[in-house]
C-alpha cells in the first residue's frame, strides 16, 4: 500500500503494487485519485471477466485484490481500459486538487500546528494542500533529486523555508551549469504546511508536492 501510495502521488494516477501471494496467486495494493473509485472499477472488470479476480474489496481511495499471476497482463490491459472510462475525457496526470490560496498571514507556524493537530491524515481524508506563485530568492541541491528553495511569496515580501523532494527526478532541465539549479524567477508551487523540528526549535517549512513553474 505505501508503495502504490507513493508511485500514485508522483504520477497523479491509479496505482496496483503487487507482490507475491504464493501457489501462483499475486496479491495487490490499489491507490486511487479523485474521480476514480478503486473498488468501482475492479467491480466492472470483474463484471466484465467472471473469474478473473477471486477476491476484491476496498472503497474510492483503496482496494485489494488477488489475481492469478498467469492473468497479470489481461488484467492489466483491463484495468488501464477502465481507468481510461474514468477519466470522462480529460487527463488524470493533469488533475492536481488543492484547496486554494492562503492570505500572507495564514502560512505560519500556527497554522502549520494547527492542521498537524488536526490529522491523521489518510487516502479518504488527505492532508490539506495549498497552491500560489512565490518568487524564487535561492535554491540548493540537497542530496541526489531534493532540492532546499527559499522563497518569497509574491506581493506580500514574506519569505518562507520550503524543500521539494525528489523534483529533480526526470527533470533534467532544472539542473543548471556547474551543478547548480536553473529554477524559473517565478514558481507556481502546490504545497503543504509542515512544522521543522531541529535542535530544540520549531520552525515552519513548506513541503512542496508540485512546482509548475
Amino acid at each position: 500500500g505505501i508503495v502504490a501510495g507513493r508511485i500514485k502521488d508522483r504520477l497523479r494516477r491509479p496505482v496496483i503494487a503487487f507482490a507475491d501471494a504464493g501457489d501462483g496467486q499475486l496479491r495487490g495494493s490499489v491507490r486511487s485519485v479523485t474521480g476514480v473509485h478503486a473498488r468501482d472499477v475492479l467491480e466492472a472488470i470483474s463484471t466484465r471477466r467472471p473469474g478473473l479476480l477471486p477476491k476484491f474489496g476496498g472503497h474510492a481511495m483503496a482496494a485489494g485484490l488477488t489475481l492469478e499471476t498467469a492473468q497479470l497482463d489481461v488484467f492489466a490491459r483491463e484495468f488501464d481500459a477502465e481507468v481510461a472510462r474514468w477519466q470522462q475525457g480529460g487527463s488524470l496526470a493533469d488533475r492536481i486538487e488543492t484547496d486554494g490560496e492562503l492570505a500572507a498571514e495564514e502560512i505560519s507556524l500556527v497554522t502549520a500546528e494547527a492542521l498537524r493537530e488536526g490529522g491523521p491524515w489518510g487516502q479518504a481524508f488527505p492532508e490539506p494542500a495549498f497552491d500560489q506563485r512565490f518568487r524564487v530568492q535561492g535554491s540548493r541541491i540537497v542530496g541526489e533529486t531534493h532540492v532546499k528553495m527559499w522563497v518569497e511569496l509574491e506581493g506580500s515580501g514574506r519569505r518562507f523555508d520550503a524543500i521539494a523532494f525528489n523534483l529533480l527526478q526526470g527533470r533534467p532541465a532544472l539542473r543548471g551549469e556547474g551543478g547548480g539549479m536553473a529554477l524559473p524567477q517565478s514558481v507556481h508551487l502546490v504545497y503543504r504546511l509542515d512544522v521543522n523540528e531541529w535542535n530544540g526549535e520549531r520552525r515552519l517549512q513548506l513541503l512542496v508536492d508540485h512546482l509548475l513553474e
